[in-house]
Formats: structure tokens, C-alpha cells, sequence
């Protein structure tokens, strides 16, 4: 008989296995109603956790997911995920297990499908990227080992979880230091999504350098999701508003592509009217016109130290896994 998961416990219980997760594992915003629902539940299935059983047990179905927490077209738009599963599969394939691909987009109704496959016995660990703050994916009550893409967004959990992560703060630093350094006196820059920790940090990263050169306004700042299209229309919005900016700091390569095209059509040259520096150094930075200096972020690195920490969970390290690799400057001819 197969042992009931808390994704059972939440059907029966009439709530999200969210909701679930948050009573099993002791989170205050509950209400007592729901709180005692869950607990009901639990109780009439037989429910227990199991953690340490799976957790210890070493690679039990010679599978690993990839989450990832995005729409599904964006999956096969934005490089930065091929790039990832390209590191995660070159490592899986080394030691012969196989990668099973899930997607999350950020709705309570398209987790819950995933969360149950993940509890159900059918992968030895996950890998997580791609997540946004708004809807969370709540893997802390899982019984397999986990590790993030990027420092995780759960309030209050970050300390208990694993990840890997690229330096986004000292690269987005060194991005507007380059644009400061050349002589460009109203930078701005284009963040990415704020409930993502690249988009906070790599804003963040921007306000240091700017305020360590006296320079920092906050009409300098607008916003776009990381894509091409968003940095298009955040250079006009900025255009619009600050005809005096020369220089421009995205906060991701494809909405660098994005300035650039709207830069254009306003009539700016880069980088004699208008400076741009990117950041990801993905394959497309050496073909714009002109070729885009960024920030290099070691992305396939990312995906095969991910695989490497979670391995290393699977079969038996108890210590959480944090790491951060270093980024650097990538100059070409936009700045």
C-alpha cells in the first residue's frame, strides 16, 4: 500500500498542499479552522513524513527533476535555462542518471501536480530555478534533498535551504562602475523582477555604485522581467522622461537587445549618445550592434555545481550547501 503524501493530506484536508506544508511545518499564518482541517486529515490517512528514510537512502530511482518556475514559452525564449540544463545534464550524464524536465508556472493550481510528483517516489532530489517570490514553490516539507538556481526567495527559510548563486551585487556593480568610469554622468539602469534575488541584488548592486559617486536618483530606475520586449519598452519609458541619460545598465543581456532597439529607433547612438552594459554574457552579446560589453555569470558552471551539491545530499552530506561564484566584466564596444 502505497504511503499516503501530503498532497493527499491537503485533498482530503480541502486545502492547498501549501497551506499543508505551512501547519506540518509550524508557519504561524494559518488559521485555527485550516490548521485543524490538516491536522484531521493527517490523522485519518496516517500521514507521517519520512524524511529520514528517503533522505538517507541513496539514489533509489537514478532520476533527477529540473524545475523550473516559469511560463512554458519563456522556457524555450530565454537562454539562460537551456544554459543551466546544459551544465545539469553534462554532470547527470558523468554519472549515468537521467534528467526528468518540470515546469512551474507561478500558480498555486500548476504547483500542487508537481509537488505530489515530487513527493511521490519518482526522483532522488530536485533542482529548482527560476523562482519568483509572488507564488513561492513550498519544497521545505519535501522528503527528497533540494537545491536552488540563485539564492532562494522564502522568507525567513533562505538560511535552511541550498543553493548556488552568481555574484549578482559585484557584478552589477562592476556594470555601472564601467558605464561611471567612462565618463557618463546620468546612468541609469533597467532592474530586473523584484521578486526574484538576481532582480534585488542586482538592483541593489546599481544604487551602490551610483551612491558611491554621488550620483544616485531614483528616476534613474525603471523595470522590465528580464526579456527582450521589456527592455524596449522600459528605454522608452526612461527616454521619455530623462532625455539627458548616457548610460544604461540592464540587468540582463536580453533586455540590454531590447535598449538597444529602442535607442535606435529614438535616434541614439551607442555608445557615442548612450553607453549600454548588460549583464549574463549570453551568446547574443557578441552579435548585437554594436557588440555588448556585460557581465559574465558562469551559468552552465551554475547547472553542474547545482548537480554536484544536490549529489552530494543525496547520498548522505547533512550540511546545507551555499555557494557563489564569482562574475566578471566582459568589455566590448557598447561602453
Amino acid at each position: 500500500m502505497l504511503r499516503p503524501t501530503l498532497a493527499d493530506v491537503a485533498r482530503a484536508a480541502g486545502v492547498s498542499t501549501a497551506t499543508a506544508s505551512r501547519v506540518l511545518n509550524g508557519f504561524p499564518r494559518v488559521s485555527p479552522q485550516r490548521r485543524k482541517q490538516v491536522e484531521s486529515a493527517m490523522l485519518a490517512l496516517g500521514y507521517a513524513r519520512q524524511r529520514a528514510a528517503r533522505a538517507t537512502t541513496s539514489r533509489q530511482t537514478g532520476s533527477i527533476a529540473l524545475v523550473v518556475c516559469e511560463e512554458v514559452p519563456r522556457l524555450f525564449t530565454d537562454p539562460y535555462f537551456p544554459r543551466i540544463a546544459a551544465g545539469v545534464g553534462r554532470e547527470l550524464t558523468a554519472v549515468g542518471l537521467q534528467l526528468v524536465l518540470l515546469t512551474v508556472p507561478a500558480t498555486d493550481d500548476y504547483q500542487e501536480p508537481v509537488l505530489r510528483y515530487l513527493d511521490g517516489g519518482h526522483v532522488d532530489g530536485a533542482l529548482v530555478v527560476g523562482m519568483h517570490g509572488r507564488r513561492p514553490l513550498d519544497v521545505g516539507w519535501l522528503g527528497i534533498p533540494v537545491v536552488f538556481g540563485g539564492r532562494p526567495v522564502q522568507a525567513g527559510r533562505s538560511d535552511r535551504l541550498s543553493y548556488v548563486d552568481a555574484d549578482n551585487q559585484g557584478g552589477a556593480r562592476l556594470a555601472t562602475q564601467r558605464l561611471l568610469d567612462g565618463g557618463r554622468q546620468t546612468v541609469a539602469t533597467i532592474a530586473g523582477p523584484q521578486d526574484m534575488t538576481a532582480g534585488v541584488d542586482r538592483l541593489l548592486g546599481y544604487r551602490q555604485a551610483v551612491a558611491r559617486a554621488g550620483r544616485y536618483d531614483d528616476g534613474l530606475v525603471v523595470f522590465g522581467d528580464f526579456g527582450q520586449a521589456s527592455g524596449d519598452y522600459a528605454t522608452s519609458r526612461l527616454l521619455s522622461r530623462r532625455p539627458d541619460v548616457d548610460g544604461i545598465f540592464a540587468a540582463s543581456d536580453m533586455m540590454a537587445v531590447g535598449a538597444l532597439r529602442a535607442l535606435r529607433r529614438a535616434g541614439r547612438k551607442v555608445p557615442e549618445d548612450v553607453a549600454v552594459v548588460g549583464f549574463d554574457d549570453l551568446p547574443i552579446s557578441s552579435w548585437t550592434d554594436p557588440p555588448l560589453t556585460t557581465v559574465r555569470q558562469p551559468v552552465e558552471e551554475m547547472g553542474a555545481r547545482m548537480t554536484g551539491e544536490l549529489l552530494a545530499l543525496i547520498d548522505g552530506s547533512p550540511a546545507r550547501r551555499c555557494t557563489v561564484l564569482d562574475t566578471q566584466l566582459v568589455p566590448r564596444k557598447s561602453a
